[in-house]
C-alpha cells in the first residue's frame, strides 16, 4: 500500500500514484526524486510530466529514497515541496517599487548548503533586501531545512529561481541595478557607494562565484581577510556586505 506522506518529512510524497495526483493537483513541486535503475510504466510519465512542467528531476540511490520517505513504499519515485513558494525576479522588483525603494537583491550562486541559504534569508530580511534570486540547478532550495535556518524570515522574503543566472544579471543590469559580485580578488567593499540599485552576487561555499557570472558583475568586491584562511562562510559574508549596503544607505 501507498504512502501519501511519511513521517520524517511532511514536504515529500512517495508513491507512483500518489506523485501523479501531487502533479495534477497543480501544487508546486521543487523537485522529483527517481531511484538508480527505476524505469519504465508511469515512471516513465511521471518522468515527461515533470520535464513538461520544467520541474528538476533527480537520481539518487533506492537507499536515500528509503531514507527520506521513513520507510514507505515509494515504488522508487518521490515528489519535494518547497517550504514556500517560489517568486518572480518581477515580483522581487515590485516589492521595491512598492516601499518606493531602490531595489536591494540578493543573488546566490550556486549556494548549496540549506542551512547557509536559511542563514541568507534570515540576515537579508533583516537588512531589507527586496528579494532573493537562486539558480534552479546546483543550489540548496526552499526546503525544511532552509525554512528552519531562516527561523520565520522565509514567510517575509521572496525567492525567484531562474534558470540561468548570467543572463539574469544582464537583465538587471539592463533595468539600472548595479551588481557587485563577492570574490577573494576584488576591490575593498568598502570603496563602493552602494546607495543606488544594488544586487550582491554570493558565491559556491567552496568554488566562489563561476567564472561567467563575475564576468557580468559590474564590480567584484572582498573582504579583508586578516587570519590564515582565506575566506568566509557564505552566508557571515553576505551578512557583512548586506550591512554595509545598510551603512551606505544610511
Amino acid at each position: 500500500m501507498e504512502t501519501n506522506e511519511n513521517s520524517l518529512n511532511s514536504n515529500i510524497i512517495c508513491g507512483r500514484n500518489s506523485v501523479l495526483e501531487a502533479i495534477r493537483s497543480g501544487r508546486e513541486i521543487d523537485r522529483l526524486l527517481v531511484a538508480h535503475g527505476v524505469t519504465g510504466g508511469s515512471v516513465t510519465a511521471i518522468i515527461a510530466k515533470c520535464s513538461a512542467k520544467g520541474i528538476l528531476i533527480k537520481e539518487v540511490s533506492p537507499q536515500k529514497l528509503d531514507f527520506l520517505c521513513g520507510g514507505a513504499n515509494h515504488q522508487g519515485v518521490a515528489v519535494m515541496f518547497s517550504a514556500q513558494e517560489y517568486s518572480t525576479v518581477e515580483d522581487i522588483l515590485k516589492t521595491a517599487e512598492e516601499r518606493q525603494e531602490k531595489p536591494f537583491i540578493i543573488i546566490c550562486d550556486e549556494v548549496e548548503d540549506p542551512h547557509n541559504l536559511g542563514a541568507i534569508i534570515r540576515s537579508a530580511e533583516a537588512s531589507g533586501v527586496h528579494g532573493i534570486i537562486i539558480p534552479k540547478r546546483r543550489s540548496a532550495s526552499l526546503n525544511a531545512t532552509v525554512a528552519k535556518s531562516a527561523s520565520g524570515a522565509l514567510e517575509y522574503m521572496k525567492v525567484a529561481r531562474v534558470t540561468n543566472i548570467a543572463n539574469e544579471i544582464e537583465n538587471l543590469k539592463k533595468q539600472g541595478i548595479w551588481v557587485f559580485g563577492a570574490d577573494m580578488d576584488g576591490k575593498p567593499y568598502t570603496d563602493f557607494d552602494y546607495d543606488m540599485p544594488v544586487a550582491l552576487v554570493i558565491g559556491n561555499e567552496g568554488k566562489g562565484i563561476g567564472k561567467l557570472v563575475a564576468q557580468k558583475c559590474d564590480e567584484i568586491i572582498s573582504l579583508p581577510m586578516k587570519g590564515k584562511i582565506n575566506s568566509l562562510n557564505a552566508s557571515v559574508a553576505a551578512g557583512i556586505l548586506m550591512y554595509e549596503v545598510v551603512r551606505k544607505r544610511g
